[in-house]
């Protein structure tokens, strides 16, 4: 019997001890007081300090008992010797069945710096970190994942590139320094072709970071203050770029890790509501307007390859379509292809010769080799669209030569930009 009290009297003590979950809409706060959402105040605990924490970083989780006593050592002494008494953690947990908000509200009695939210009503990661931060109380507001496969080290990179000016720092695994551990050729596919058709729906977002679907970055409160959020799924830096006021970005190049303890929760519906989030972003219809600055030297070096490519394309095509007598289509086809073998060679060897110095190896070469065609072939099938309409309707069967002319210059900015974003990248590190 005595047992038994004890045992309610501890779970009494720990339900008491967490962090109130705001309710109603997902609106990151501009000043740090008790606040009401739809009539309810939310309690904000550690509101005793005058001065507010310069980070607050959010770890939401689900299933992750067993990580969560490392992850919350690890992350406390990096950052009390970075930031000694100016940070805070913020542990929120979906009702895990393993009892993993349970555990870190026994660590948080040892542990100052972290507050658990236990969150019964909602389910997700996107709206789990946004609730973290409305009980934030820090200037700087950042996620880490609670799994152990992004490296805590990396914190005080990102923290680095924040305080010097950056509206949001992103950990990217597609920058230098950068890569995954030991990832299956299908699940760099999927990761590749969902950063692909981001760049196609919504490129003024998805086009501004290398690694979109990164969960490790920190970003100024100022820059998503007052913004009526709207997550889907469990990818938020697309949110954060496109309906917050983020100006200046930096990247910070991380090694993805493999798990472990615990199961992975990356399922083909992860995948859906990514597609699902980009549509709802892009048919707001009033992303705001993001300069970029554009890489003008690399363009160059890339567009004097492309004209190399030209003259090859064209002598290709002359001799295959007009000497042997094959058909228009099947005549650009191999010459394109022949284009892209001479393209290839140049721009590893010139206009990306910093990246090839990160990833050499005949290995490493293949690799971009079929990403290169990959995306020059998809800019094959507009040209060879553009093309024939251009062949057989404009010119009405004239002029197959400035038809095919017209039709490269129409595809060189997509192939560079998709070549920029998705070939050349260091994603495959010891």
């Amino acid at each position: 019997m005595d047992h038994v009290t004890s045992t309610t009297e501890t779970h009494r003590m720990q339900q008491s001890s967490l962090v109130a979950v705001p309710v109603g809409p997902l609106i990151i706060p501009a000043i740090l007081t008790p606040t009401v959402y739809q009539g309810e105040p939310v309690s904000f605990s550690l509101l005793t300090s005058t001065k507010p924490p310069l980070l607050s970083l959010v770890i939401p989780t689900y299933n992750e008992s067993r990580n969560v006593r490392a992850i919350v050592e690890q992350l406390t002494t990096l950052l009390d010797r970075k930031i000694p008494g100016n940070y805070e953690l913020i542990l929120v947990d979906d009702d895990s069945p393993d009892g993993t908000w349970e555990v870190a509200s026994a660590l948080s009695k040892a542990c100052p710096q972290l507050r658990v939210m236990r969150r019964q009503q909602e389910r997700g990661l996107s709206s789990a970190v946004i609730r973290g931060w409305q009980v934030a109380r820090g200037e700087i507001l950042g996620v880490i994942d609670g799994d152990l496969q992004h490296p805590p080290e990396v914190l005080l990179d990102m923290l680095s590139a924040v305080r010097n000016g950056a509206d949001l720092a992103v950990a990217s695994r597609h920058v230098g320094g950068g890569g995954v551990s030991d990832w299956s050729v299908v699940r760099r596919f999927l990761s590749r072709g969902a950063q692909f058709l981001g760049l196609l729906i919504l490129p003024n977002v998805v086009g501004r970071v290398t690694d979109p679907m990164s969960g490790y970055f920190m970003v100024q409160r100022y820059a998503i203050q007052n913004h009526s959020l709207n997550p889907k799924g469990y990818k938020i830096l697309l949110e954060v770029i496109g309906r917050g006021q983020v100006k200046t970005i930096a990247e910070v190049g991380y090694v993805f890790q493999e798990r472990t303890a615990g199961e992975s929760k990356v399922t083909w519906r992860q995948y859906v509501d990514y597609l699902h989030h980009l549509v709802r972003l892009r048919s707001r219809g009033r992303v705001a307007r993001l300069r970029q600055k554009f890489p003008l030297k690399r363009f160059l070096r890339f567009g004097i390859v492309g004209l190399s490519g030209v003259f090859v394309d064209m002598a290709v095509l002359y001799l295959l379509h007009t000497t042997l007598g094959l058909n228009l289509t099947r005549s650009k086809i191999l010459a394109a292809e022949v284009a892209i073998i001479n393209n290839f060679i140049w721009n590893d060897a010139w206009t990306f010769s910093d990246v090839v110095q990160k990833q050499q190896g005949w290995g490493a070469r293949l690799r971009r080799f079929l990403k290169f065609n990959l995306v020059c072939l998809s800019g094959l099938v507009l040209n060879v669209l553009v093309l024939n309409v251009i062949y057989n309707i404009v010119f009405g069967q004239r002029y197959a030569y400035l038809a095919n002319l017209i039709a490269i210059a129409l595809v060189t900015l997509w192939n560079f930009w998709l070549n920029l974003k998705l070939s050349w990248r260091v994603t495959k590190v010891k």
